[in-house]
């Protein structure tokens, strides 16, 4: 019987998963045209998947064992399934080799399945936990069926029954594993993940790179954003299909943890109902919080707000991007989620509570707290500050940001200045000519006032010339760096460095050009600000820097990649989305578990979020002024270096 049964259900799995592969393939070509490095992209798919994804995966090593046995022993048991039992080619070595990847295989699947009886909370359910079983179905299956044909159990062995039982755990376990990969099983995220990784739209994240910068909206486009599913990317929509509904994104979300309407998992599987059209019903993981799955519907030409999800769970989020960190498939979400505000700011105008304020404050006077744009030196007018269209000229430009219009980021402004100084650093300040860099308007889709914004800067910088720009703003640091070189004019400007204040002090010190003494206190933990570390990986200079002030840091549980977002960026603090608690109550929770005695901090928002906890809590301190508060050295007048008034 199983003579000519087993080559018709794999002939026919096959069949099934090409015709299922060719109908996802229609559902993401719905979406928006995007250029792909087509054959590159599978060339380097390879390396992508067993290098890059597993530098994620491993960080569970039990888990990251488990796919490679797992995985790696499917993908070669089809590979040999193919020539040994669907064509019956006959060869000792390739049985072996069948067998030994066929228990490689049930070994990964062991270990899976002992995972999935008590699974934790962010695993989604459902259809996910007959998976460890049919795995193991087919793996078993597959290698009794080589013993059988290679010889190695004599002939008739086991009789009809076990012809029926092996069978019956082909079917099973072609069906899991073909079937549902093209179809919409548990396997879908094989098939999708792979070419998701081929033709990913941030290439630049394999190979060690780093890609952060959200793409510009093209202003003349019919339409702004995303509305609907088909406004996506296509190869957005392949990122969605490549779910593993693992919850890893569910666990570090701030804003899920704070009890807001947001679950960075469920709202891609959203995503992906709106894809191939249908309800959540079957939705089988962590609800968005307050929110009861069932009640969600759509279809690729449908609307996403009030369809699938609702505009309170887009702006819950920070923007932090400890999602996509965590994320073992590296499914880009604040991508999505800003491509869908856009949507609701720019055509529809529904930014929440003071957002349309602050976007109106920007447009108006280049600041979001609509302050006299000519009152931005007002905090520095006793410290003789150069200025840029004054000396033309300079080795730093400081970039002061919009802290100058807050009295306690001024503290932080100044004591950096003081450093400045200290060091004899050649600096100078854009002063009034300086607007604001735009982060704001752009996290909170706003994309036009953030390219207005970006070119008015970009024109005053082009007037001067300087090697670097410094800021002690990590949201500004970001969008210096790695967004405005979409809008300079070609050729013009855009090749300087850009340095947050914790890299370019850390450099002085390093430098001999700071003399610290020792920092007097109790314990100290440091707080990783979201747009320094995992938006441009800056973790060891600040950790240096406070070394250098003899700190021996007390680290939070979640540090370095995993920080907790203090709930500042995002524009969170202005759309306002209620949850049952702060997130910057629970980072502060960290802080006290290390009895921390101050925070230490590289961000102008992580101190204002921070210090609106309510007390008693760990003091909060920038770097700058703790560096400030331990020099030793006597303060000196920035060095008089000869200045061009020369146009660059």
């Amino acid at each position: 019987m199983l003579d000519w049964l087993l080559p018709a259900l794999l002939a026919a799995a096959l069949g099934l998963l090409f015709a299922g592969a060719l109908r996802r393939i229609r559902l993401w070509r719905r979406g928006r045209p995007e250029p792909v490095a087509f054959l590159a992209g599978l060339a380097a798919m390879p390396r992508r998947y067993l290098v890059d994804l597993h530098h994620v995966v491993e960080r569970d090593r039990y888990m990251s064992n488990t796919h490679v046995a797992t995985a790696g022993g499917f993908v070669l048991s089809m590979l040999l399934i193919v020539p040994v039992h669907l064509f019956g080619l006959e060869s000792r070595w390739l049985n072996l080799a069948l067998l030994l990847a066929t228990l490689l295989m049930f070994c990964g699947a062991v270990f899976v399945f002992l995972r999935r009886r008590h699974p934790p909370a962010r695993l989604s359910r459902g259809p996910w936990m007959r998976l460890p079983k049919n795995l193991l179905v087919f793996s078993a299956s597959f290698f009794v069926l080589t013993l059988l044909t290679s010889g190695l159990l004599p002939e008739g062995f086991g009789g009809w029954v076990l012809s029926i039982l092996l069978a019956a755990g082909v079917a099973l376990g072609l069906a899991e594993m073909l079937f549902g990969m093209g179809w919409g099983g548990p396997m879908k995220h094989a098939f999708a993940g792979a070419l998701h990784l081929a033709f990913h739209r941030r290439p630049e994240r394999f190979g060690g790179g780093r890609s952060t910068g959200l793409k510009p909206v093209d202003l003349e486009a019919p339409t702004l954003g995303v509305a609907k599913p088909e406004d996506f990317t296509w190869n957005q929509l392949l990122g969605f299909d490549a779910c593993v509904q693992c919850g890893r994104c569910e666990a570090v979300c701030p804003a899920y943890a704070a009890g807001q309407p947001l679950n960075p998992k469920k709202l891609i599987q959203d995503m992906v109902v709106g894809l191939s059209g249908g309800s959540d019903a079957r939705y089988a993981g962590s609800p968005y919080p307050g929110v009861e799955p069932g009640n969600a519907s759509g279809a690729p030409h449908q609307p996403i707000v009030d369809g699938l999800l609702s505009a309170e769970t887009l702006w819950s989020c920070t923007t932090c991007r400890a999602c996509v960190e965590e994320c073992p498939m590296m499914i880009e979400h604040v991508d999505a989620i800003v491509d869908m505000r856009r949507f609701l700011t720019l055509e529809k105008g529904e930014t929440p509570n003071k957002g349309a304020e602050v976007l109106d404050n920007l447009i108006a006077t280049d600041n979001p707290g609509g302050f006299a744009p000519d009152s931005r030196m007002n905090w520095a007018a006793d410290l003789n500050l150069p200025l840029m269209a004054e000396v033309g000229r300079a080795e730093v430009l400081f970039w002061v940001s919009d802290g100058c219009f807050d009295m306690r980021s001024q503290r932080i402004l100044r004591a950096f200045v003081k450093i400045l100084k200290a060091a004899q650093v050649d600096f100078a300040v854009l002063g009034n000519e300086e607007c604001d860099s735009g982060d704001l308007a752009r996290r909170l889709g706003d994309d036009a006032t953030f390219q207005s914004l970006a070119r008015n800067n970009i024109a005053v910088l082009n007037r001067y010339r300087f090697e670097r720009i410094v800021t002690t703003d990590p949201h500004a640091f970001h969008v210096l760096k790695n967004e405005y070189g979409d809008f300079y004019p070609e050729g013009k400007g855009g090749d300087y460095e850009v340095l947050h204040h914790s890299t370019f002090i850390n450099g002085l010190v390093r430098d001999g050009r700071l003399q610290l003494k020792a920092h007097k206190g109790g314990t100290v933990t440091y707080h990783d600000p979201c747009y320094l570390g995992r938006y441009n990986g800056e973790y060891e200079a600040p950790r240096a820097l406070l070394n250098a002030l003899n700190i021996e840091l007390s680290e939070m549980e979640r540090s370095g990649y995993r920080s907790r977002c203090c709930g500042g960026g995002g524009g969170a603090p202005i759309t306002d989305v209620p949850g049952e608690r702060r997130i910057a109550d629970m980072r502060v929770e960290d802080a006290r578990a290390v009895q921390a005695d101050l925070i230490a901090v590289a961000c102008q928002q992580c101190t204002a979020m921070l210090e609106g906890v309510v007390e008693p809590r760990p003091q909060i301190k920038d770097l700058a002024e703790l560096v400030a508060d331990a020099l030793v050295e006597e303060v000196h007048e920035p060095r008089k270096a000869a200045m061009s008034q020369e146009q660059p």
